[in-house]
């Protein structure tokens, strides 16, 4: 509803909820989400994010690859209303980050049913280079 006149503006309808941390922290972006299960998410690695060294912090680059894992998850149950819990994750830091790289992550559930969903995702730089690799298991809850 718009403050003070009564009408109520109309919501578009959204496939999957933004996480906040996603756009207002990171400036993650979903651009595929087209095939259930399956997400890509572009983001720039700001200068905001590097440690001492230069190079991304590795927390940051964690919540972007769950960014991605967690959409990938609640686009497999394409249909529900469910709420994720992150049940555990592992991600294998192979390339630094510099301040400024264009990263693309890819994610994908590999095998998943009612309750829960594994889901495994990769990090690449702006050249393909292969930053990280990561999996996780995503618990769902019906949300009503």
């Amino acid at each position: 509803m718009r403050a003070g006149t009564g009408i109520v503006s109309p919501v578009p309808p959204r496939a999957i909820q933004v996480p906040p941390n996603s756009d207002l922290l990171l400036g993650a972006v979903c651009s595929d989400k087209s095939t259930p299960g399956r997400t890509r998410w572009q983001m720039t690695a700001d200068e905001r994010f590097a440690n001492p060294a230069g190079t991304m912090q590795g927390g940051m680059l964690c919540a972007f690859i769950d960014t991605a894992m967690g959409a990938a998850a609640v686009t497999f149950v394409s249909g529900r209303k469910v709420r994720i819990a992150n049940a555990e994750m592992k991600v294998s830091f192979l390339a630094p980050v510099s301040e400024g790289a264009e990263l693309t992550c890819e994610a994908a559930v590999v095998s998943g049913g009612g309750r829960v969903a594994f889901v495994e995702a990769s990090v690449l730089g702006p050249d393909g280079t292969l930053i990280a690799r990561a999996s996780s298991t995503y618990l769902f809850s019906d949300r009503t």
